[in-house]
């Protein structure tokens, strides 16, 4: 890789890192970002097909890059289910098929995999903004259930997944994060992401669900007051 492609590379890995990014983490066209960059369009592509290798973006010819994982094709489909279902339900949801999604991952992971699960771990607890964060967040779990290698299971994860898009859904997460609570997230990642590196089935299948029944927790919790507190207003 020349000189202007490694230079590239270091500042997109910044960009996509930051707060300055598009609706759903869209980067900015090529022929902006290599005058952003001072940087050639020979050697952006190159950077760019680098970090599409390592899982931290993805293109689409004619809608442009974005980062983390592409969307799966039932995605429209999974959007028309959701829009009615509420979080309390979407979180038994999470919590019946991603422990198995974590689960078939430790069996079939590949040491690339598990690289770039660590690689989008370390970039949800470096984002800045907690938008930022979301992203990278859902780019773990979506990279978990691809691994997973069960294409009726990744289905059903990504109605599940389509959660995330929703305001209703964003506005939740952001009353219940806390810093203390995306260090028990970084925590609960991390312990996901080793159970899946050792192979380790079972370790996998627990780290999720802990994982998740403590965000579910908090959602619930979350919902009691508010309810409690429209009564008493």
């Amino acid at each position: 890789m020349s000189a202007d492609s490694q230079n590239a590379l270091v500042q997109l890995r910044k960009l996509i890192t930051s707060s300055e990014l598009g609706e759903g983490g869209q980067l900015p066209t090529e022929r902006a970002l290599a005058e952003r960059l001072g940087v050639g369009r020979r050697a952006l592509r190159a950077a760019l097909d680098v970090l599409e290798e390592e899982g931290l973006v993805w293109r689409r010819q004619g809608k442009g890059t974005f980062i983390g994982q592409p969307p799966d094709p039932h995605g429209q489909i999974a959007a028309d289910i959701i829009g009615g279902v509420d979080g309390a339900s979407i979180m038994e949801a999470r919590l019946c098929i991603e422990p198995m999604l974590a689960a078939l991952a430790a069996a079939r992971a590949t040491a690339t995999d598990v690289d770039q699960m660590r690689r989008l771990v370390d970039h949800i607890g470096l984002s800045p903004v907690t938008e930022t964060a979301e992203l990278w967040d859902g780019a773990l779990h979506r990279l978990i259930a691809r691994v997973a290698g069960n294409p009726i299971l990744l289905t059903a994860f990504q109605l599940i997944d389509e959660m995330r898009v929703r305001e209703d859904w964003q506005a939740l997460r952001e009353r219940v994060r806390s810093a203390q609570s995306l260090e028990r997230s970084d925590r609960e990642h991390r312990a996901i992401v080793e159970a899946i590196e050792a192979g380790d089935a079972l370790a996998a299948r627990r780290a999720m669900t802990a994982h998740l029944s403590r965000l579910a927790g908090a959602l619930v919790a979350l919902s009691s007051d508010s309810a409690a507190a429209e009564v008493t207003a």
